[in-house]
């Protein structure tokens, strides 16, 4: 019997280890980030680790619940005496025992991710659905007897001309003693959405309070949780933050999540509950930046796929799993913060989720069009939110068409042999020289390329290679003559550089190593080729049958929005065949839309309403079930393209024209483009 698979997220990294050996053992062996300062003596906790229990479609496992050694008395002194979160084990304690899938915490990583969601610069037009007011409000009177409330409700009337305010019987308990202590007068804040025929009250206070009223617009994405911080009257974004979604643990894209949940009844309960405590844990810690007290947080704008979308709202995701992916409900959603289990900011905070597009091209498309305006377009412009899911907007002031394609974790990193994900350390830019075929890059945290003086100080240690890092290196490789248009990495005979090294029965190149100093080998392996290919590939199919059901062949303008968008160069995107040819200066970043769309969404009730009217007018297409799809995605594993030709990228790229087969030396030629 072979021994136990252990597999680790959201790094991807998995191997095989003896019945016995400690989760921190295999995790250090596989060069896994997981934290420890103690030695493995159970003493400092930094390397929790939270098992995950099921059956695992999309890595072939199923997990028994006798998978690690049994709970100790090091882990139970530790929680008893410092706490830890129920499910979560200490990786030097817990031995494997079987196969199993464990998570890696965001806390229990020595490098800490860099959420690169953050919030874009935005006029908006403010028209919030939370706002306070002063009232005064007559006093008692016994000859027309009246409850204060019914009082409150005629001064709102009488001095704001707003009928029909309702409160809760919380607001109710609180009323009398603040009448009474203002002097006749509060201040309420009162909420109206666009889903409201009435007006209620969230909170009230004695006389005047001129305290802040804020909002998070979150971003709820398949690998990362990205949130802004907004004052609600004026619209600024006091801090952005974000966190992992702790649901990577369940499966890295959207498909595995609904496998998991298919396959392990609960599963869906599980999944919901972990994003709904992350959401409140990013509420706390972003209020605490800023020194916010969360109960001052009265209204949240969220923006999801479809599959997150169910997963929040606690709905089981199955249906989108199979044809005709039919959601629960489409429309736009206004809730109880209490609904959502959200404890961490008011409680009487409302909630507003955007509307879903259609089964797969959720409400994070839909806050895309609404921040970027494609209807509004003279011009045909191709918008591309690119993650582990790519949404996908095509169209100008005629017609706006949409999808999304199933790119997976490769652009965040994952699923890449040295792939982590942004944080100090990762390798986030690379440049080759196509003559010496010698490579020099950028960290994150380091603003010095890694052949200028003073790099290696600067920089600290290197330890992995992040999404924008690997999609440049591979770009790189291209135009370097080290790749040829099938994706194969040549020889050192073929390549003329002993980076090229032989790896199995295919070649790695070699783009770090610092293995003299104890450090990791930073090689760009076959896999990660293929792992590249697969997910550009998907983008590139999505926007080719967009442009079909137009009928065009060529797009005037390319948005790249998200975190992908705003750190890899149209040049890199266009060497790898990831959009379609335009000229450069063609290709601009709209950094992340989807969190602007949420934060436009939490500005302004007109603005509500715009998105749920442009929802209904958008076409979709279904790439799962479009039969061109897989012609489209076969002729993409090109890089750039087996077809389609790239004239504007050869006016600025000369290609190496070279072909790598198992023996022999490489047809070595150039082309343009």
């Amino acid at each position: 019997m072979s021994d136990p698979l252990v597999i680790f997220t959201p790094s991807g990294k998995r191997g095989r280890f003896a019945v016995g050996t400690p989760v921190l053992t295999a995790a250090r062996q596989l060069g896994v980030d997981l934290d420890s300062v103690c030695g493995g003596r159970g003493i400092c906790s930094k390397c929790q680790i939270q098992p995950g229990y099921g059956d695992f479609a999309k890595h072939g496992v199923t997990v028994a619940a006798d998978a690690l050694s049994e709970w100790n008395a090091v882990e139970e002194r530790y929680k008893s005496k410092r706490g830890m979160i129920d499910g979560r084990r200490l990786g030097c304690q817990a031995k494997i025992m079987g196969n199993v899938v464990i998570d890696v915490p965001p806390e229990s990583q020595v490098h800490k991710q860099v959420i690169r969601k953050s919030a874009t610069e935005r006029e908006i037009a403010m028209d919030p659905a939370t706002r306070t007011v002063l009232v005064e409000v007559a006093e008692p009177d016994m000859h027309e007897p009246s409850g204060d409330f019914e009082r409150l409700q005629a001064a709102l009337r009488d001095q704001w001309g707003i009928e029909g305010v309702t409160a809760d019987l919380a607001i109710l308990r609180r009323l009398q003693p603040a009448l009474r202590k203002g002097g006749w007068k509060v201040t309420v804040a009162l909420h109206k959405g666009n889903h409201d025929d009435r007006t209620r009250i969230l909170d009230l206070w004695s006389g005047f309070f001129d305290g802040g009223l804020y909002g998070l617009a979150i971003d709820l994405g398949s690998t990362t949780i990205a949130a802004h911080l907004c004052d609600l009257r004026d619209g600024r974004v006091l801090a952005s933050s974000g966190v992992m979604n702790p649901q990577i643990r369940f499966g890295e894209d959207l498909m595995s999540r609904v496998s998991y949940a298919m396959m392990n009844p609960g599963g869906d309960i599980e999944m919901t509950a972990a994003v709904r405590q992350a959401i409140d844990t990013l509420a706390t810690r972003i209020a605490a930046e800023t020194g916010v007290e969360p109960g001052a947080i009265y209204e949240l704008a969220i923006v999801c796929n479809p599959v997150m979308h169910h997963l929040l709202l606690g709905i089981d995701p199955v249906e989108l799993g199979q044809a005709p992916f039919a959601l629960a409900t489409g429309g736009s959603l206004s809730l109880d913060a209490r609904d959502l289990d959200l404890g961490a900011v008011n409680r009487a905070a409302r909630v507003y989720v955007l509307p879903c597009i259609a089964g797969h091209v959720g409400a994070d498309c839909a806050a895309v069009a609404l921040s970027e305006e494609p209807q509004k377009s003279t011009d045909m412009v191709l918008i591309v939110d690119v993650g582990t899911n790519a949404e996908i907007l095509l169209g100008n002031q005629d017609r706006v068409l949409a999808c999304s394609s199933p790119t997976g974790p490769a652009f965040e990193g994952a699923q890449i042999s040295s792939g982590q994900r942004a944080a100090p350390g990762a390798i986030e830019r690379v440049e080759i020289d196509p003559a010496t075929k010698e490579p020099r890059f950028r960290v994150i945290g380091c603003d010095l390329w890694s052949d200028d003086p003073g790099f290696a100080a600067a920089a600290g240690p290197i330890t992995g290679i992040c999404g924008s890092g690997i999609i440049e290196a591979v770009a790189e490789m291209r135009m370097a003559g080290l790749l040829d248009p099938r994706g194969l990495i040549g020889s050192a005979e073929q390549t003329g550089t002993p980076r090229c090294e032989p790896d199995g029965r295919t070649h790695s190149y070699l783009l770090h190593d610092a293995s003299a100093a104890g450090g990791p080998r930073i090689l760009v392996t076959q896999g990660d080729i293929r792992a590249i290919q697969l997910a550009k590939s998907a983008l590139y199919a999505g926007a080719r049958l967009l442009m079909d059901e137009i009928g065009i062949d060529k797009v005037d303008r390319v948005v790249l929005a998200g975190a992908f968008g705003a750190h890899i160069s149209a040049k890199h995107a266009m060497v790898l065949g990831m959009i379609p040819d335009v000229p450069l200066d063609r290709v601009i970043s709209a950094g992340n839309a989807a969190g602007t769309g949420a934060r436009i969404a939490l500005a302004s009730v007109a603005a509500r309403d715009g998105v749920e009217d442009l929802v209904r007018q958008i076409h979709k297409i279904e790439t799962a079930i479009e039969p061109r799809f897989q012609e489209h995605f076969v002729n993409a594993n090109a890089i750039p393209h087996a077809v389609d030709p790239f004239p504007e990228l050869s006016r600025v790229v000369t290609l190496p024209v070279v072909n790598f087969n198992t023996g022999g030396s490489a047809d070595r030629r150039r082309r343009r483009g």
